[in-house]
């Protein structure tokens, strides 16, 4: 298979590190990509070592790793456990995630995902899903139009904005991003215009690809795979997904506070590791997709 043109993976060393692999041991990278940290952890694996990969989309599996010890397995890593267990495996010692939308999709124009390219509206991460940006911009009713731009996007004109689409769509539908954009031209102004579109863009890919009920399903399973002492690495992009790693990473839940034990003491799976780790200025400079990155060590209890 031919390799694809990927970027540079953000926070290589520092994910990879958190890992603190053990060269014997078996590992996941739940977001393949182009593969830069998947060759990175087996750099650092024996023998007898192990990686499973995960990726949903089509396009990475032409980075397919040639080696004995490496699993690619073309899924949604929501269904983690499920494929884990199918390969023979209960029990993991790290888990690595680069959650987002990855450079090369940024970059194929027909996916759709990026501002900066006129596409129809698609923003699949897995082409074969039936939900694409088309039928959330031209199906959803107006509510649920709201909501997705008012949650996703954290956009305080949603309600405007979703008003406007139902409108327009009312005549013809929308079926490009440049479509789009005329329709919200209002809602950007030209100082902020990029930031705007993003949120928009943001909000509409979240629904497409359903990324935070995938993330919440495929942290809950975290816990039950990992070792004791096992350890997760991830990196977030936004503040919906890094908010999610954080509090699971402290309370084991979304909401609310974890039980206490006898003692009064809460019971959680994991613990920190380390604080918050932002790439260095230097990082940004040389690949811009870093700038908003956040990556969160933890440790199974």
């Amino acid at each position: 298979m031919t390799t694809m043109e990927y970027h540079n993976p953000v926070l290589l060393k520092e994910t990879v590190d958190g890992l603190a692999i053990d060269p014997d041991g078996v590992y996941v990278d739940v977001t393949f990509g182009g593969g830069g940290h998947s060759k990175e952890m087996l750099s650092r694996l024996g023998e007898k070592g192990r990686l499973f990969a995960f990726d949903q989309d089509a396009d990475a599996l032409r980075n397919e790793i040639d080696d004995d010890r490496f699993v690619l397995i073309h899924e949604n890593f929501r269904y983690i456990k499920r494929f884990l267990r199918f390969h023979g495996v209960k029990k993991v010692d790290g888990i690595l995630a680069d959650f987002g939308v990855s450079s090369h999709q940024f970059d194929v124009a027909e996916r759709g995902f990026s501002t900066r390219f006129e596409a129809d509206l698609d923003m699949r991460m897995n082409r074969q899903n039936k939900l694409s940006a088309f039928h959330v911009v031209n199906e959803y009713k107006e509510e649920q139009l709201k909501q997705v731009l008012l949650q996703y996007g954290e956009l305080r004109a949603a309600p405007a904005m979703a008003r406007l689409i139902v409108e327009y769509r009312e005549h013809e539908p929308i079926v490009t991003s440049e479509q789009l954009k005329t329709v919200l031209r209002k809602f950007l102004p030209p100082r902020h215009e990029n930031k705007v579109l993003a949120q928009i863009y943001q909000a509409i890919r979240i629904e497409v690809n359903q990324e935070i009920e995938a993330l919440k399903e495929f942290l809950l399973q975290t816990p039950q795979l990992l070792e004791k002492g096992g350890r997760l690495s991830f990196i977030s992009y936004h503040s919906l997904e890094d908010r999610l790693v954080k509090r699971f990473i402290r309370n084991g839940l979304f909401e609310g506070e974890p039980e206490r034990d006898m003692f009064g003491n809460f019971e959680v799976p994991l613990k920190k590791v380390n604080g918050l780790i932002v790439p260095s200025a230097e990082e940004i400079k040389q690949n811009n997709r870093a700038r908003s990155a956040k990556l969160r060590i933890a440790e199974k209890l």
